[in-house]
């Protein structure tokens, strides 16, 4: 027998506890158990003033970004509704039923304001980083470090060439982003050659194979132990930048939680020689990295691996016996033969070529045969000699780790593009997507755990 809802008065008054209406094994359970703000309000005290207007709680605020970027809620607007009408999600930021959600305009006002000039975002995920170390997470031996593209919010269309002066807005009318540019400019920037107007510090790029488009680079240093991300850094689109940006991580690693790994790992990027005798000669860092070598060939004639050096005369031995020396004459004042890139030229005798029967297997095509050696080829002797060694090879597997954290990245928390403009604004984004992604992490990995008797938001 079908019957009827009862249309009628309902109770006037309700009680309810949300604590026991969110699941014990709901997500933001596990990440609630990892966040522990005493020490950020201690952080932000000296920037909210205790006279005026009442502020919004940068807890409350930064709880609900933390959902945004968890579930991937791009539109601070979206956010503020879906707070508004999930009851997990009032429990987390600790909003009762009846507690008004903030607008979302206040997130705009507290990101370029207070948490850019009290840093407290990148202050946020270094206390999420502490308490996974703490929980025995991150065993320090070992670090891999990889770049990723993620799309700017620029426009094309509205691009122009570096030196159009007059196609920039008036100072008065522009963007934060424009603003910003302009200040790294003055600070010896190097303007790129086509600039989007609309974001000036995104840098046009394109992924092989792949459309080009305006972008930024995503930077992680993760510990490979349970893929924790121990340090994230915005950069522009560039090869070297992103190269640049791994010594600023390690050195901040080390100095803000006392870890240096034992062996570094990354792509063939990281593998040139200035980059190596970073790691060898300065930090002691085992690299594990492919070193970017032209020196070999593939066309059947010798690589440079077929030629010795000999250190203490300072020279190379061909295949046949013969020497290549640095120089061949003496010069009355004394030079290095060290070239701007860091590179010296031995080269061998015309003579001895010239009757050598292994001429047609070494240079065919040139009356003498030259072998360059960078000055920092020690450092990439190391890198060479790890190749084949079994922790090596399980690096390699490691290195994936990153891979997969750029992919969770795009396809999970959809950060495939910017929502803000401007390199600020880029790190902001990546600093809570990585807080985000070692939140989840831990939560994951540790399990739910018991229920807080402490957390009681009732209606």
């Amino acid at each position: 027998m079908m019957g009827r809802q009862n249309d009628g008065q309902g109770q006037l008054l309700y009680h309810f506890d949300l604590n026991e209406l969110v699941p014990q094994d709901h997500l933001l359970r596990g990440i609630d158990r990892f966040l522990d703000f005493t020490e950020l309000r201690e952080h932000l005290a000296n920037f909210y003033s205790h006279t005026g207007r009442p502020s919004i709680d940068p807890e409350l605020m930064l709880r609900m970004l933390i959902i945004g970027y968890c579930y991937g809620i791009r539109s601070e607007r979206r956010l503020c509704e879906e707070v508004k009408l999930n009851l997990a999600y009032r429990w987390f930021c600790r909003l009762s039923i009846e507690d008004k959600v903030p607008d979302h305009s206040t997130f705009s006002k507290n990101r370029h304001g207070r948490f850019r000039e009290s840093e407290a975002l990148r202050f946020l995920f270094e206390q999420i980083v502490d308490r996974a170390i703490a929980e025995g997470m991150v065993g320090g031996e070992g670090f891999a470090v990889d770049a990723s593209v993620v799309r700017a919010d620029a426009n094309y269309d509205k691009a122009i060439k570096r030196d159009d002066d007059d196609d920039w807005p008036r100072p008065s009318g522009s963007s934060r982003a424009v603003r910003e540019y302009l200040e790294a400019l003055d600070e010896g920037h190097k303007p790129a050659r086509r600039i989007s107007t609309t974001d000036p510090a995104a840098q046009w790029t394109a992924a092989p194979g792949g459309p080009a488009f305006y972008a930024y680079s995503t930077n992680y240093l993760i510990d490979t132990d349970a893929g924790i991300i121990v340090d994230v850094e915005a950069t522009t689109a560039h090869r070297s930048r992103e190269v640049e940006s791994t010594k600023a991580m390690i050195d901040r690693v080390e100095r803000r939680f006392a870890l240096k790994p034992e062996r570094l790992i990354g792509d063939t990027a990281y593998g040139t020689a200035e980059m190596l005798a970073w790691m060898v000669d300065e930090k002691d860092i085992e690299p594990h990295v492919p070193v970017w070598d032209r020196g070999e060939r593939d066309d059947g004639t010798f690589g440079r691996s077929e030629f010795t050096f000999d250190a203490e005369a300072d020279l190379y031995r061909c295949p046949g016996g013969k020497e290549l020396k640095r120089f061949r004459r003496n010069f009355k004042n004394p030079r290095t033969g060290i070239t701007k890139a860091g590179e010296i030229k031995y080269r061998a005798s015309k003579l001895d070529c010239e009757v050598c029967p292994l001429k047609r297997q070494c240079c065919p095509n040139r009356e003498i045969r030259i072998v360059v050696r960078h000055v920092h080829e020690s450092a990439r002797d190391v890198a060479r000699a790890l190749r084949d060694t079994p922790a090596y090879q399980q690096s390699r597997k490691d290195r994936k780790k990153v891979e997969m954290l750029f992919g969770h990245m795009k396809r999970i928390l959809k950060l495939d593009r910017l929502r803000l403009r401007g390199l600020a604004s880029a790190r902001d984004e990546f600093l809570l997507a990585a807080s985000a992604q070692n939140l989840r992490r831990l939560a994951q990995w540790l399990g739910q755990g018991p229920p807080d008797p402490g957390i009681s938001v009732s209606a």
